[in-house]
């Protein structure tokens, strides 16, 4: 797991990468957020006996804890290609703001040939920036909202796998939650038959036979 991770961090984005890494340190933080003091709490007689077992245990369930929660995620990033949409809206991003700048540079190269040719008539009130911003301006701004309408539209597309992907966590944790209560109950049901006096219930059982036994005749 941790080498695909890499390798997935490599392969992948900036921005994927940034989102990854962020994931995995709030992962870390949730696994390790109850601590073995509140461990302690919960099973305090067990925790004073046995502070080594006990020990081994925590740090065993933290440990499994990140790595479900770990495997889960991953799961979903490939069910719903999480990567590789990431990486387009990053694509995209970066394309639009390379056109941008190559676009202004194109009207600005574009504004100096048309002066050397005399397309432009000069004035001398009109300042050669006002003249190339108000060439440029209109064009940039219509470039500027298709490419905004293109960015709101990945946006959105971005909330609502967000969205989906909360959905899909928030299920599986209920679910672990449930299997942890129902494993607890399980332990301690386990706990209560293990401390019963077996031996004894079973002599009692084989004297209340051997008591009662065959009717008499009458």
């Amino acid at each position: 797991m941790a080498a695909t991770t890499t390798a997935s961090n490599q392969s992948g984005s900036k921005r994927w990468t940034h989102f990854h890494s962020a994931l995995q340190l709030a992962i870390q933080r949730a696994a390790h957020k109850w601590t073995y003091e509140d461990f302690g709490e919960c099973f305090s007689l067990w925790c004073d006996e046995q502070p080594d077992g006990a020990s081994v245990v925590f740090n065993t369930i933290s440990r499994h804890m990140e790595k479900h929660i770990v495997e889960n995620c991953e799961d979903l990033f490939a069910e719903y290609n999480l990567q590789h949409n990431i990486d387009i809206l990053h694509a995209v991003v970066t394309e639009a703001r390379t056109r941008k700048q190559q676009y202004i540079l194109q009207q600005q190269q574009q504004a100096v040939k048309d002066v050397e040719v005399g397309k432009d008539v000069w004035r001398k009130d009109l300042h050669p920036r006002t003249a190339a911003r108000a060439r440029t301006v209109p064009l940039l701004e219509k470039e500027a909202g298709r490419l905004r309408a293109t960015l709101e539209e990945m946006e959105n597309q971005n909330i609502n796998l967000q969205s989906q992907i909360q959905k899909n966590v928030k299920e599986r944790k209920e679910t672990d939650d449930k299997t942890t209560e129902l494993l607890d109950i399980l332990d301690e049901v386990y706990e209560k038959w293990s401390k019963l006096p077996l031996d004894e219930i079973e002599m009692w059982t084989v004297q209340t036979v051997e008591a009662s036994g065959p009717p008499r005749p009458p």
